[in-house]
């Protein structure tokens, strides 16, 4: 997938699946994009894993085909399989599986020696430094905290040099301050390395940090796959459920306010201000909108304490889980967000589709 998507954008990796595992069938016609974070997504027993192992060559479905650009991995209409060891794929798994006697340094030269190419150093001496391990090379795996030895693990699959890195829950085994410890370097890893990655997690905050594209698998289909905005947007298949529902929005850092210690974020649809965490000027941002943040108003507010006011057009709208409440869905420049608001508020204010309106942004959380 590195550097390989073809014309058109055409998606480089071709994901067909059919096994019937007793009550379990998992049953999947995916075409993933050749570049960013694609996050498979769903409830535990949804086809995640067993899906990135077949990609991994660690399962074989017994009707299936994977394509990488061009490289046939398998097919089984032509009893073609490559074994795991034959694919130029890197794995992270939930642990970390260092070898406990070696080094970081020493673990780290041998995922180097599977492949050996000058290409491969170079990846592995950027891994170091984008991961931030540096200084942990002579340490022995005892010595490391879960965070470390997980971004260990990381730089070790990387040191293979893979066109497609895969993770299988990353984070799911380590506490939530290790988990906080991980997920700037993932990040990082994801702005800068440039290299696709198929991410399984069922946790919204990593799924809002780290997506570029998502597919939302449910009992071994696919349910929904698209962008993270456009997935999060949809009122069909509400992805999140409660305080969580809500969308990111990609922006640039543009102005800021040293007097009011605020920079203002530009996105597709207008800008946001948000505390200044002193980043440079035209730093690309990721922001999350919850739609408990977002209120409507049918005219432009007055005296009003919340700053991000932004014009939108009603764009659908559905009943909540409560029956309180609906979710409204609005198209602010070529961005949608969400807004949870009252149904007598939807029926006092005579909201309706189509209608612009006033959306007042409460809160802003800066993800990253």
């Amino acid at each position: 997938m590195k550097g390989s998507a073809s014309e058109g954008g055409t998606p480089s990796c071709i994901v067909e699946l059919d096994w019937p595992r007793g009550a379990f069938h998992l049953q999947v016609d995916l075409r993933l994009p050749a570049t960013g974070v694609t996050v498979l997504f769903g409830a535990s027993g949804s086809g995640k894993t067993t899906l990135l192992r077949c990609l991994a060559g660690l399962e074989r479905a017994p009707r299936g085909r994977v394509d990488l650009a061009g490289q046939l991995w398998q097919d089984e209409t032509r009893r073609h399989f490559l074994p795991t060891w034959k694919r130029p794929v890197g794995m992270v798994f939930q642990e970390a599986s260092l070898f406990e006697h070696l080094s970081v340094a020493a673990n780290l030269r041998y995922g180097l020696r599977r492949v050996g190419s000058a290409r491969a150093a170079r990846t592995l001496a950027a891994a170091i430094d984008i991961l931030g391990i540096a200084h942990l090379m002579d340490r022995m795996p005892e010595a490391l905290s879960g965070g470390e030895r997980q971004r260990t693990a990381i730089a070790r699959a990387l040191a293979t040099d893979p066109q497609l890195l895969l993770f299988d829950e990353p984070l799911a085994a380590l506490d939530p301050a290790r988990k906080q410890d991980v997920l700037p370097w993932l990040e990082r890893l994801r702005a800068e390395l440039q290299l696709p990655m198929v991410y399984v997690t069922h946790s919204p905050e990593e799924l809002a940090r780290l997506a570029d594209q998502v597919v939302v698998l449910g009992q071994g289909r696919v349910l929904r796959q698209g962008p993270v905005g456009e997935v999060l947007a949809a009122l069909d298949l509400p992805l999140l459920g409660g305080d969580e529902q809500g969308v990111v929005l990609d922006a640039v850092l543009a102005e800021r306010m040293p007097q009011w210690h605020l920079a203002r974020a530009d996105f597709a649809g207008g800008c946001l201000w948000l505390r200044d965490t002193e980043r440079p000027l035209g730093s690309p941002l990721r922001l999350r909108l919850l739609a408990r943040d977002l209120s409507l108003a049918t005219q432009a507010p007055q005296g009003s304490s919340i700053q991000n006011q932004l014009q939108g057009r009603i764009e659908a709208v559905a009943a909540d889980r409560h029956p309180a409440q609906r979710l409204v869905r609005l198209r602010v420049g070529q961005a949608q967000l969400l807004a949870r608001i009252t149904a007598r508020a939807w029926d006092q204010l005579g909201l309706h589709l189509g209608q612009t309106v006033w959306v007042q942004v409460k809160s802003v959380a800066l993800l990253g």
